[in-house]
């Protein structure tokens, strides 16, 4: 199978021009899978939630979901990018799947930043998909931090977590190494490079977007710089070894007080 992922500058608020750079940029592209960081569409420092509702959308009804659907179709692969979605008063930091058939999926954000949960509302439910028979998980950024999360996708049978982020400091690789390390799953971060201005301070990202085998080895690494890279990897090493896992996540929870050490 081979996985991409396609990291690039962001510009906030600029949501057709977003668009057409993957459009663009994935145009008769060789990949099975190609990974886009969180909120591509929008960018992140907004102000307020009505300042974000502005420029979120209705999934899958929205353009950019149906956008997404014809880079795919005419592409032939599949594709998972962050998205603002609104769903009545509530807005998700959600990240969408769709393949060469249309829409699939969506998984929002559970775990929220402090700076987030201004303007986004937490989701509630794990989400594993099947995409020709390779179970994908999809975890957002901050999601990454918390172990009992990916574990619980791994008991729903993920081969792949597949991450994209915004984030700026270097801890969020060391904890996607450690996530790819200690479940035996191959994880593919999508990170945003740029900056934003927001009120009252300032957000650079980082880049440095990664595709980790089994054993949390580098099979991409980036740098800051705007890029497309793949790779071919073996779904089935992951599912070969999921099995060597704690069988019961609820056991080992109760048994010694499992809590995260985060917010």
């Amino acid at each position: 199978m081979k996985v991409g992922v396609y990291q690039f500058d962001i510009k906030i608020r600029e949501v057709d021009n977003n668009l057409k750079k993957v459009k663009d940029n994935l145009k008769e592209i060789d990949a099975d899978l190609v990974v886009l960081p969180e909120l591509f569409t929008t960018g992140y420092l907004f102000s307020d939630k009505n300042d974000l509702r502005k420029y979120s959308e209705n999934i899958p009804e929205g353009k950019s979901v149906k956008a997404l659907e014809k880079i795919a179709k005419n592409n032939n692969i599949y594709i998972i990018g962050g998205l603002s979605e609104k769903e009545e008063d509530k807005i998700y930091n959600t990240a969408v799947l769709v393949g060469p058939e249309g829409y699939i999926g969506k998984y929002r954000k559970i775990h929220l930043t402090d700076f987030e949960k201004n303007i986004f509302d937490e989701g509630n439910e794990i989400k594993v998909f099947d995409i020709e028979g390779t179970k994908i998980g999809i975890a957002i950024c901050f999601d990454t931090w918390f172990p009992e999360l990916i574990r619980l996708m791994i008991k729903k049978g993920a081969q792949i977590i597949c991450h994209p982020a915004n984030f700026g400091g270097p801890y969020s690789l060391n904890i996607i190494k450690t996530r790819a390390m200690e479940n035996m799953v191959y994880t593919v971060t999508s990170n945003r490079i740029g900056t934003e201005q927001g009120d009252g301070f300032d957000a650079t990202f980082l880049g440095n977007s990664l595709v980790l085998d089994t054993m949390g080895e580098e099979l991409i690494a980036m740098d800051d710089e705007e890029q497309i890279k793949i790779v071919d990897i073996d779904p089935n090493k992951a599912k070969l070894r999921k099995n060597i896992i704690c069988n019961d996540l609820n056991y080992e929870m109760n048994k010694y007080k499992i809590e995260s050490i985060l917010p």
